[in-house]
């Protein structure tokens, strides 16, 4: 799992005239809150776009270098401008190592090409390209693989057909089995004929 280290100062001006300046100096504002008190910050913003570029960020723990103290946070929210390629506000939540988190993960879909459909000139496609886990720290996965190796033609891969890593849950299972909800489906393109 790559590491990323997010560089950070406190900050005391708040409000929208002080984020603003904020912006106008390179910087993100954003929140750190979780086990202890929140505290503003601000962020370098190009230090933080490139970090953003990268698919594993959001889905990793992050050292949060803190005026000279490190955290471990996750991050939780992005607030971004709704017409430009801007991040306005940045959300991090400190983590505990004996606390379980959500956060969103990653799905890759893998082996489609080994599969029966495949051969037979199936397609398949994707519904979801994330899914919401809770784990503890320790145990939290970059990305999760979906295993395509034994669809079949007309078939639906669901929430439950992901094998998980041990300590990992997917949220939407834990209400139940209504909420197996389909992650994508195994089709025949049109002028396709199946079996040829």
């Amino acid at each position: 799992m790559a590491t990323f280290t997010v560089n950070a100062v406190a900050r005391n001006d708040q409000g929208k005239g002080a984020s603003r300046r904020l912006r106008r100096e390179g910087l993100i504002p954003g929140i750190i809150y979780g086990s202890s008190e929140p505290k503003a910050i601000s962020v370098i913003a190009k230090d933080l776009n490139r970090m953003l570029l990268e698919e594993g960020f959001y889905s990793s723990i992050l050292t949060l270098n803190l005026d000279g103290q490190e955290e471990k946070v996750i991050i939780k929210d992005l607030q971004r401008h709704p017409a430009k390629p801007v991040v306005l506000h940045a959300d991090f939540q400190r983590i505990d190592d004996n606390q379980k988190i959500k956060l969103q993960v990653p799905l890759t879909f893998v082996n489609f090409e080994k599969s029966a459909a495949s051969k037979a000139a199936a397609k398949f496609a994707k519904e979801a390209s994330t899914v919401e886990i809770l784990c503890l720290p320790k145990d939290l996965p970059e990305v999760l693989e979906v295993d395509l190796s034994k669809i079949e033609l007309g078939q639906i891969a669901h929430l439950s057909d992901i094998t998980l890593p041990e300590g990992v849950e997917i949220v939407a299972l834990r209400r139940g089995a209504d909420h197996d909800q389909s992650v994508g489906y195994c089709y025949a393109p049109r002028g396709a004929r199946a079996g040829k």
